[in-house]
This record gives C-alpha cells, structure tokens and sequence, in this order.
C-alpha cells in the first residue's frame, strides 16, 4: 500500500475515532453573549465568524461581533432560526457578505445558506453537492465545489457554480479539476486551486483558469500537488498553497502572474492560511508530517510588493505560545488589527484573538464555537 493511501486510511480512521470518542460527550452550542472591547468604525458595522463545528455533528454555528457595542454573539443562527432543526449544518466552510445578504456554504449538508446580514434570519437554502469556497462578481455568486461523497476517491471531476445573487437560483456551473478548493477574481477570468485531496498521492496540481464572459475554462496553469489556498493580491498576482503529501514532499507557497498565468516566484515555506491586506499577506502554517507524527506551527508576514518574506511579526506578545492550533486568520480593513483563532482540539469550544496592528499585543481574546475559521466584515 502506498504512503498517500496510507494517509487518506488513517485520516478518515483518525476523524472515526474522534467522532465515537466525542459524540457523547457533546453539548449542543449555548445561546450566550458576552461584552468586548467596543470598537466604534464609521465604516464597519462588526464581523460574523463561521465555526465549522465537526463532521457529523451539525455543529457548524454563527457567532457575531458588534465593533460600537463591544457585544460579542454566540450561536445567532440558531436564535434567528429557531425554526431550523438542525441549526445551521454540518462543517462551515467558507462565508462571505455580499450586498445586504450573507453566504454561508456549509460543506457536508450540501448547501449554500443564504442570510439577511444584518438579522441573520434565513432567506434560501442553494443546494449544492459538497460546496467549499465562495467569491462574487458583477452580481454573480461563484462556489467551488468538490462533487461526489465526503473522502470518495472516485469522486467525479469538481466544477465551480455561477449563482444569481437577485434569484438566488443557480445560473450555470463548468468542470474543473478534482476537489476544488479556494477561488479568487482577476480582471475578466476567475482562478481555482484543485487539490485531488480524495485519491494521494494522485493528486492535482493545477489552478484552472475560467473565462468569466464565456464560463468556460481556457487554460490550467501547473503549480504543484494538492493546492488548498488562493489569494489574489493588488498587483495582479495570485498566492497559491500546496498542502504537499505530509511525508516527502513539503508544503510550499507560490505566486502566479495573471499577465503571463506562468508560476513567477516559489517561496520554500509551510502556509496553512493566510490573508492579504495592501502590500502585506499574513499567514500561519500548521504542518502536519506523518513521518515524525508532529506539526510544525509557525507565523509570518510576507511584503506582496515587493515578493519577499519579512522578519516581521504580528503577534509580539508570547500569546502564540498559547495558541493549539491556528486555524482562521483576517486583518480588519479598517484599524488593520489583526484576528486569529484557535481550533485547539477540533472538539470543544475554540478561542478568536485579537492582536493590535502596532504593537502585535493582544487587545482581547473569546470564547467561540467549535473549530472558529472564517471571519466575515459587515459595512454601514
């Protein structure tokens, strides 16, 4: 048996045992809220954080941070949708705000929950089969999404999926690689990381380039294997992870140049995640090696002008020191205050902080939902 079957095997054997261990002891998700530092922004009204909760469990849950109350929310799914049995799904994968409404995909339930963004109650359920990431343009919702059943190795081909977001209604969708995981918009064509994460070490290894104008993709662009994040920065340029096979070959970080859609710059660095803010990306790595059974957790700064990696630092404090697992990771658009959370281990409540811009010192820290990820801002 290969070292990549091995990987996949032990992986769903790992997430087995979690699960039967953790199942009883589980709570369902308090209702409770709790007060902050405020933080008053003309132009921000506060942020929603997904917690993708564990698989199986229909944990998945919304929490949100008002900046002029200083009034942290936990679980406001369920408070706005009481009506809704099974709270807000299975794994939270990915959130966005777009217009007056808020997106959610939630990964194993299938769906894409559309929400009034300032009540949080429920406008329409878009069903889509194993949904990941989401973006948005020119009033098009655009969801990558893998197909086939969660960990099948004989998955079909992933697609990405063309959502009107006045009629909330599919318009079109177009295949792309396997297991297809974030998206990201330059100019008139969108870019997907295909990652062939079901069947190691058979992995993808290329970012699919579709044409927006026609929805048909025009070219793939080979980077590496197993390719998880993508983020475009203000130059053009596209910062794409690979997640490696976790034995021999390591993770890298790479920069693609849309002008060309040639791969310009590898920087030999573990990315788990990261974030792009003006001429400064942030990122964290959690570097999982099956060959020493360990991972290896690490924060940086890259400058995106000018390519190069800093010895920079945005948390000054020691409070990574107290950090289990880095997991979602954001940068305030407007004080620059940098947020992190905590999975710590995957199956009790998690931690969000927040570190000042300046000084890298922690302003303040809170308890969460389960697996905290991804952070949602919300304009006036």
């Amino acid at each position: 048996m290969n070292k990549g079957s091995l990987y996949f095997l032990s992986s769903i054997l790992l997430y087995a045992l979690i699960f039967s261990a953790c199942r009883k002891d589980l709570e369902p998700v308090k209702d409770d809220k709790e007060i902050l530092v405020p933080e008053p922004s003309a132009e921000l009204k506060g942020f929603y954080l997904l917690n993708e909760g564990n698989m199986n469990m229909n944990k998945a849950s919304l929490d949100y941070f008002d900046f002029n109350s200083g009034l942290y929310s936990r679980n406001i799914y369920s408070q706005a949708n009481p009506e809704v049995v099974k709270g807000l799904g299975d794994v939270g994968n990915d959130i966005a705000v777009y217009g007056a409404k808020l997106y959610v995909v939630v990964n194993v339930s299938n769906k894409v929950e559309v929400l009034d963004a300032k009540t949080g109650k429920k406008i329409k359920q878009i069903d889509v089969l194993n949904c990941r990431y989401i973006t948005f343009n020119r009033g098009k919702a655009y969801v990558s999404a893998y197909l086939g059943e969660v960990g099948d190795p004989k998955a079909p081909r992933g697609v990405v999926v063309c959502i009107d977001t006045t009629t909330l209604s599919e318009v079109k969708r177009v295949d792309v690689g396997r297991q297809p995981e974030e998206i990201a918009i330059v100019g008139e064509k969108l870019y997907v990381a295909n990652s062939g994460g079901y069947s190691p070490p058979n992995y993808e290894r290329t970012v699919s380039v579709i044409d927006l104008n026609t929805f048909k993709v025009v070219k793939n662009i080979d980077v590496a294997i197993n390719l998880h994040r993508l983020k475009a920065d203000p130059y053009g340029d596209l910062y794409v992870t690979s997640r490696g096979d976790y034995y021999d070959i390591a993770s890298k970080l790479f920069v693609i140049d849309t002008k060309t859609e040639t791969v310009k710059k590898t920087f030999d660095i573990g990315v788990s995640n990261l974030t792009i803010d003006g001429d400064r990306a942030y990122f964290y790595s959690t570097e999982f090696s099956y060959l020493t059974g360990e991972n290896t957790i690490s924060y940086g700064i890259l400058n995106v002008k000018d390519e190069v990696l800093t010895t920079q630092k945005f948390i000054m404090d020691g409070t990574d020191e107290s950090i289990m697992i880095p997991y979602g990771i954001a940068v305030n658009p407007v004080s620059k205050d940098v947020y992190v959370t905590d999975a710590k281990d995957y199956v009790s409540p998690g931690t969000l902080y927040c570190f000042d811009k300046n000084t890298g010192k922690k302003k303040w820290s809170v308890e969460t939902g389960d697996i905290p990820a991804h952070i949602a801002f919300v304009y006036r």
